[in-house]
């Protein structure tokens, strides 16, 4: 087996037990190794650290896959780790009743570059690194093995890909799946989901527990949500006895199934409008005609990709939320998120605040927000904790 070598005083993190290994950190590589091999990673004097997945191309030049000196990367470590995971989801309490979730999170479920969620009766993955690829055969035969399934949908259409010298795929990769958007159950409420070309794997699964704690503040409530993809937010807030949703997304198709989700869970048009607009300047114009609401819920895209697009993302992240605290009647209530990994919760909290005095509206948290349990985060790998998000009451 081909093996690393790192430059001296670099192995902390990996004592640590943090599953990244940066090119920066390599003094030498003992021989040609391919792209998604194993590889044996060594300090500079040549103690054994971990084992993980070679790729040369990325500035992560190896994800760890065992700290295990004693455990080889082979399908049955594959199937060790699925049934680990799996295991886990069912001892999740908030996932009763639902039938969509996500069944592994790749590095906190110790398989770096893997992405499965469940959608009832189909899988939906993301293979995001050389690694994950090199396996993925495996992965996918044990995949169909453990979980009775009808098929499985590969969505690795991501940017993630390129930086490791990987192309975009999606495509059937097991079995088959119906031609219609799937229904999944969430508690109770329904939703569609298309996994074909929906955002992420077809729908925003990290943010089921925050969508059911919405429902807890709209009891009799007007309510706006701005960035509403396919009305999630909505949904749960007329099930908390909402008087009113208004849903504002710029896609098409993602408002259109907005609609639908409105019509399958009950809800009518007068109830929940689903309006395709650019959200910015959306609430710029509600602003100007003197509507107010007294819930706002802002769940933008990840506006910060690197840390380079740190300082564009706040701009970003304090002109929504002046505007959405702008909206709101007294004592109403500002539901906020950032799904920017690089834009830390003091920095989220730092950019809230600072929208606040600019809109003249002070408020205090009434609670904050992460993503849902069936994302877990590895203690040693604090970069899985992305989401985050606030209550904010004015």
């Amino acid at each position: 087996m081909a093996s690393v070598s790192l430059k001296p005083q670099r192995e902390k993190s990996l004592l640590r037990k943090h599953p990244w290994v940066f090119s920066g950190a390599i003094r030498d590589v003992s021989e040609a190794a391919a792209p998604g091999e194993t590889v044996d990673i060594l300090s500079s004097d040549g103690t054994w650290l971990a084992r993980g997945a070679f790729s040369p191309h990325s500035q992560i030049i190896v994800r760890v896959w065992t700290f295990d000196p004693a455990e080889t990367v082979s399908p049955v470590f594959f199937s060790k780790r699925i049934q680990t995971a799996v295991s886990l989801r069912h001892t999740i309490p908030s996932l009763s009743g639902c039938d969509a979730y996500r069944l592994i999170n790749a590095e906190s479920d110790g398989l770096p570059g893997i992405v499965v969620d469940r959608y009832g009766p189909v899988l939906v993955c993301q293979f995001l690194t050389v690694g994950a690829e090199f396996w993925k055969e495996i992965i996918i035969k044990e995949l169909a093995r453990q979980i009775p399934v009808r098929g499985i949908y590969e969505r690795s259409d991501v940017n993630a890909r390129l930086k490791e010298n990987l192309k975009k795929r999606t495509g059937l990769l097991y079995g088959d799946i119906p031609s219609e958007p799937l229904k999944i159950r969430e508690g109770s409420a329904a939703f569609l989901v298309d996994i074909r070309q929906g955002q992420k794997t077809g729908f925003y699964l990290d943010q089921r527990e925050n969508r059911t704690a919405l429902a807890d503040y709209t009891l009799g409530k007007d309510v706006l949500n701005g960035f509403s993809y396919t009305g999630g937010f909505g949904i749960w807030a007329m099930v908390g006895g909402a008087s009113s949703v208004l849903n504002i997304d710029s896609s098409e198709s993602a408002i259109d199934l907005a609609r639908r989700n409105a019509e399958l869970n009950g809800f009518s048009e007068n109830q929940v409008k689903n309006t395709k607009a650019d959200v910015f300047s959306a609430l710029r114009q509600i602003r100007e005609s003197g509507r107010r609401f007294d819930v706002v819920v802002l769940d933008p895209p990840k506006f910060a990709d690197s840390r380079a697009h740190l300082d564009r993302a706040c701009r970003g992240y304090k002109d929504i939320n002046r505007l959405g605290l702008g909206l709101l009647r007294e004592g109403g209530l500002l539901m906020t998120f950032s799904c920017s990994a690089h834009v830390l919760p003091e920095l989220f909290q730092k950019v809230v605040a600072d929208a606040a005095l600019d809109a003249g509206r002070p408020g205090v948290i009434l609670h904050r927000f992460g993503q849902s349990a069936d994302h877990p985060v590895s203690l040693s790998f604090p970069e899985g904790t992305y989401l985050k998000g606030l209550l904010i009451k004015v």
